[in-house]
């Protein structure tokens, strides 16, 4: 029985991998570097030590990592000040099904707290996460499963009593390593062979997770 959803967050709740990957393109140029969509691409899923391992690998040089990625930030800020954060279609109304139906919920986030939390504010969901883990807060990122097994600690259920709700391969990595039943929802990525073997159920958007649940509690 499923109990339990666990949210990533960029490219899941939010449509902003590609703002980020924009944002690392204008960072490059503003220092110098050849920053690419593939580098970009590439660090989807990461937390900021494994984005900047990634980085450094694929420039092959040193640079000022904490220079480039203020560049990037404050790029992805300045974007949601003027246009407000970027929504993917079916969250409100996925976060208040899984409300009225009284679903434990919480996020596993390779993001820094601080980050999401202003993602949360500026769309104004903070009320449905009492906590939330970051990539901040735990040793090692994903794809170990470590993030997701503090996510369902943390709301009290069974990893197999848990949805991961997920975009990237290596968040639905980290989430079938931790025991979870993965759904992935695509965004830049799309899943291959290998990757589609591990999942639960693949759907075009969160609004079909409302669906899937409602299948689901049917068969109970």
């Amino acid at each position: 029985m499923i109990k339990g959803i666990v949210f990533d967050m960029d490219g899941l709740m939010f449509d902003t991998e590609r703002l980020v990957a924009k944002g690392w393109a204008f960072a490059g140029q503003q220092m110098g570097l050849d920053i690419t969509e593939a580098m970009a691409f590439k660090t989807l899923g990461l937390n900021a030590a494994d984005t900047n391992r990634v980085l450094m690998n694929e420039l092959g040089k040193a640079f000022d990592l904490s220079a480039t990625r203020k560049i990037r930030v404050d790029y992805v800020t300045s974007y949601i000040e003027s246009n407000g954060i970027p929504v993917k279609t079916g969250l409100f109304e996925l976060l208040d099904y899984l409300r009225l139906n009284h679903y434990k919920i919480t996020v596993a986030t390779s993001t820094e707290r601080e980050r999401a939390q202003y993602y949360f504010n500026k769309a104004g969901i903070s009320n449905y996460f009492n906590q939330i883990v970051c990539g901040d807060m735990i040793e090692r990122g994903k794809p170990e499963p470590d993030i997701y097994l503090r996510a369902c600690e943390l709301i009290g259920l069974s990893p197999n009593e848990c949805l991961a709700l997920e975009d990237s391969p290596m968040g639905i990595l980290s989430a079938y390593k931790a025991g979870m039943k993965p759904v992935m929802i695509p965004d830049l990525l799309q899943p291959d062979e290998a990757l589609n073997s591990l999942l639960y159920a693949k759907l075009p958007t969160l609004l079909d997770v409302i669906e899937l649940l409602s299948i689901q509690n049917k068969k109970e």
